[in-house]
């Protein structure tokens, strides 16, 4: 079966490096342009560039051109640039634009910075009409604008509101859409024999045939470590799982990260037969069953690494040495994961459970420390002295969400103030309006102070675009006592809570004695308010 590799041309492995393209002439034109700038009014809208590349070829426009552009944009239309948000080696297809790394922190956290974000072309901007629906709905929301410089893109002109529209209609039809064509696709692909889509098992990979058309072949590495695990695990003293990893790491067919579970999954993998199998999801337990065809047989989609007795038999050897473990729990074992870490090592520290005698016991144990150090049993125990800590300490914090508040309404009221002011102080002038009677002044002066008043008691901050922390009712007792430990730990792990756990072997016992260490951030109140995600993924 031949197989063929393809390598990428020099234009397309080449990474752009922005510090090496600005030329004399350019540097002098971002000179006349920040000039241009900052003769601006103080409330003039400011304008957050949008500059992306994923590689820089010759019929690409480099991110100087890109931002040079934008900025003669946004000097012709009056806007004061505040930012450049520039993504190099990002690919927009890839990666929607609150995911990139400077854009994303625009869009999620610095939005009361900027009015109208530009872009130089769309294709420069994103690749996907949901991504682009998506970026439209969050602009509507927050009253930003988005305007392209090469394409009919202005959330505040008509033609620009028709192309919100028909977009927006594209996008909602393909989402509705793409999980009929992903779920139909799998289903197609499993009784095939070739292969279509997916990512290979353990021991393939894909190649191309002397056709063009994807196969599997079978990784020379990963043959020589399945070889192997099957001899060690049939000899007359058969080798353990965790020999087995040992040996394969250090000759360097396996990766350091291998775990024996991962092993044991390898190798229980009836795929290694060549067959097509799906993932069979029992009590927790991730385990792979063979795909029947219309015939009711087993569908062949590669040559087998282990025969079929082979494969029975390397099954009867595991069986052997299996120990009886507990299910997996759908959310894991360890309970606030990453929040408990050991006092020496600094490691998470995870439950780890084994048999004996028919009974079953839990510890944390840790991974730096020999052996995982002193196991501390009984995880429950912990787990609710933790509880109580945290309920100390954070339980009568108010839960506080943040919520975005738009300036424009109160920049409008203030700017009636204070011309109805200027308006009355006119009048009230030697020869006004309001001087010709002495009723008609005493009533402009009564006005005027009144709208005075008005504008001194107008809090200045509520002019300006701006997050504001307002309190939902609850408290995070109440909050967890609603989520559960589950709720408990996802917010300690967000802002940044850790617990130590110190085990000190106690003469004559020998359950360690256990000492928790609560380490609570300075700034915990202002991480403990909830940020609701704008973006987060609808399919």
């Amino acid at each position: 079966m031949g197989k063929r590799t393809r390598t990428q041309t020099a234009a397309e492995q080449k990474q752009y490096a922005v510090e090496a393209e600005w030329t004399t002439a350019d540097l002098a034109l971002l000179k006349e342009l920040k000039k241009a700038e900052a003769l601006l009014p103080d409330d003039a809208p400011r304008a957050l560039l949008s500059v992306r590349l994923s590689v820089l070829t010759d019929d690409t426009t480099s991110p100087v051109r890109q931002e040079l552009d934008l900025r003669m944009l946004a000097r012709d239309r009056g806007y004061r640039v505040v930012g450049v948000a520039s993504d190099l080696n990002v690919s927009a297809t890839k990666v929607p634009p609150w995911k990139r790394k400077e854009l994303g922190d625009w869009l999620n956290n610095r939005a009361p910075e900027f009015d109208v974000l530009l872009f130089w072309k769309l294709d420069r901007f994103v690749r996907r009409l949901t991504d682009l629906s998506t970026v439209i709905d969050w602009c509507l929301k927050y009253g930003k604008n988005l305007v392209s410089k090469n394409d009919s893109i202005d959330l505040t002109t008509t033609a620009g509101k028709i192309m919100v529209t028909i977009i927006g209609g594209i996008a909602e039809i393909e989402a509705a859409n793409t999980s009929t064509r992903v779920a139909s696709l799998w289903d197609y692909t499993k009784t095939q024999s070739g292969w279509l889509v997916g990512k290979p098992t353990y021991g393939y990979e894909t190649a191309q045939n002397e056709s063009g058309r994807a196969v599997l072949v079978i990784n020379e590495d990963a043959y020589k470590a399945l070889q192997w695990c099957r001899n060690a695990a049939m000899r007359a003293k058969p080798a353990s799982a965790r020999r087995m990893v040992r040996v394969l790491v250090r000759a360097g067919l396996c990766g350091p990260g291998l775990t024996t579970s991962t092993l044991i999954r390898r190798l229980r993998n009836p795929a290694l037969m060549g067959y097509r199998v799906e993932e069979d999801k029992n009590g927790g337990v991730r385990r792979s069953k063979i795909v029947l065809g219309s015939n009711a047989k087993p569908i062949r989609v590669a040559d087998p690494i282990f025969t079929e007795d082979e494969f029975n038999s390397l099954q009867s050897a595991l069986d052997q040495r299996r120990r009886d473990q507990p299910a997996r729990k759908p959310d894991g074992a360890t309970k606030f994961l990453r929040v408990l870490i050991c006092h020496d090592c600094g490691t998470n520290m995870r439950v780890h459970k084994t048999g004996y005698n028919g009974r079953s016991y839990a510890y944390l144990r840790c991974y730096e420390c020999k052996s995982g150090g002193q196991g501390a049993p009984h995880p429950e125990a912990i787990y609710r002295k933790l509880v109580d800590d945290v309920l100390k300490v954070l339980g009568d914090e108010p839960v506080m969400t943040r919520e975005y508040r738009q300036g424009a309404e109160a920049r409008k009221e203030q700017q009636r103030l204070e011309q109805s002011i200027s308006y009355y102080m006119t009048g009230l002038e030697p020869g006004g309006r309001f001087t010709k009677t002495r009723f008609t002044k005493e009533q402009a002066e009564k006005t005027m102070d009144d709208l005075i008043k008005q504008l001194e008691a107008a809090d200045p901050e509520s002019t300006q675009d701006r997050w504001v922390a307002v309190h939902n009712g609850k408290s995070f007792r109440e909050r967890w006592e609603e989520g559960g430990m589950e709720a408990m730990a996802a917010d300690l792990l967000r802002v940044g809570v850790k617990c130590k756990i110190k085990r000190t072997k106690v003469k004559g016992i020998r359950a360690p004695h256990i000492h928790m260490k609560l380490m609570i951030p300075k700034d915990v109140r202002g991480r403990l308010i909830l940020k609701e995600d704008d973006f987060a993924e609808a399919f």
